[in-house]
């Protein structure tokens, strides 16, 4: 459980609702509206009632659903909807979920978002939550992104130390998030400003290379401190070398096999990159490695590319393993179909730059 009072924070917890309010504004949630609360035995309270100031000053209805676990990042595709008799029909009615846990690879959050049912996960602290959220022109460059991203048939990846990598797109959807959920069927994640996608089955082919800097934000939550070199072939990744970072990498994929022969933690996931000027990627570093900090910031900041194993159920696909690594990286050039995005960490397309605002 957490204890707000233990979780010390710049923000004045009275500031809450008005933050939440503009949040709920930007979802263009309206009066009349049904809120759809999805909490769990976690769930920061202040973040409850701020949801149901915001949505009572909205003119909106709202009411809270809480689920009898404490889903978490590690534990992706577990279903908290749906076990209980009429909580899938429930939310399927809703105009908005709210959700205070990570939905994300369970079969329920599909059925939802295919009844246009926007869905809002805030995970992250109250200080991230004022610091991140979306500002002007940040929805504008993560659509100009999607346009790109859709058009493009192949993607290489390159780094000074190391990365050579390379896939082809087409086969899943695009997935892009601004950090609210104003469109019919969008999911968002407030603090976010990142774009995704599954590569083809079998076309991830090369190396990367994670070096001290990078972050992995999951499973664990911290900086790499030594390099770890991956052998890529046939969209699953066959090698890693390294020293701990890379021991730790292996373990967590190992742990998460079914059986001898399961090959899906290995398989290369979502590919992208980050576009929110509110984030930077040192914050580890000055806020502590407690996951609330960094859950948003670590894999949004301008010009990473974010690079992940596991599952792709998420697009589509039919992997659902918990066997999941998700690992932001510096410093890395980023080619769709030979046109440069980002060059060695930085973004060089204008229409992707968003300016950043001062808090």
């Amino acid at each position: 459980m957490i204890n707000a009072a233990s979780h010390p924070t710049d923000v004045n917890p009275a500031k809450l609702a008005m933050l939440y309010k503009r949040e709920l504004e930007l979802c263009k949630v309206k009066p009349g509206e049904t809120i759809a609360l999805v909490s769990d035995l976690g769930t920061r309270r202040e973040y409850i009632q701020a949801t149901f100031a915001a949505a009572d000053e909205l003119g909106a209805d709202a009411y809270e659903m809480c689920v009898n676990s404490i889903p978490g990042w590690t534990k992706v595709g577990v279903p908290t909807i749906g076990k209980c008799k009429g909580t899938l029909e429930a939310l399927s009615a809703a105009d908005i979920i709210v959700i205070f846990h990570v939905p994300l690879f369970a079969r329920w959050l599909k059925t939802v978002m295919d009844k246009k049912v926007r869905v809002l996960m805030i995970i992250d602290a109250p200080d991230d939550l004022e610091q991140l959220m979306s500002p002007p022109g940040l929805k504008d460059a993560c659509k100009y992104a999607e346009g790109l991203y859709r058009s493009t048939k192949e993607v290489r990846v390159v780094s000074e130390a190391g990365t050579d990598l390379t896939w082809r797109c087409g086969e899943y959807p695009v997935m892009t998030q601004w950090g609210y959920a104003d469109e019919p069927g969008h999911f968002d994640h407030w603090g976010a400003g990142h774009i995704h996608t599954f590569p083809n089955e079998g076309s991830a082919t090369g190396t990367v290379v994670f070096q001290p800097g990078d972050i992995v934000i999951l499973p664990y939550c911290r900086f790499v401190t030594d390099p770890v070199r991956l052998e890529i072939r046939d969209g699953h990744v066959t090698k890693i070398d390294g020293g701990l970072d890379a021991k730790l990498m292996r373990d967590w994929l190992e742990d998460g096999k079914e059986g001898q022969q399961d090959k899906d933690p290995y398989a290369v996931s979502h590919l992208g990159w980050g576009m929110n000027p509110q984030a930077r990627w040192y914050w580890m570093g000055l806020n502590g490695a407690e996951p609330e900090r960094n859950r948003a910031a670590a894999r949004v900041f301008p010009g990473n590319f974010l690079f992940s194993t596991g599952p792709n159920s998420q697009g589509g696909g039919k992997r659902t393993t918990r066997g999941h690594y998700d690992v932001p990286m510096r410093d890395c050039t980023v080619m769709l179909d030979g046109r440069t995005i980002i060059e060695r960490g930085r973004i060089t397309d204008p229409q992707l730059i968003v300016e950043r605002e001062k808090h």
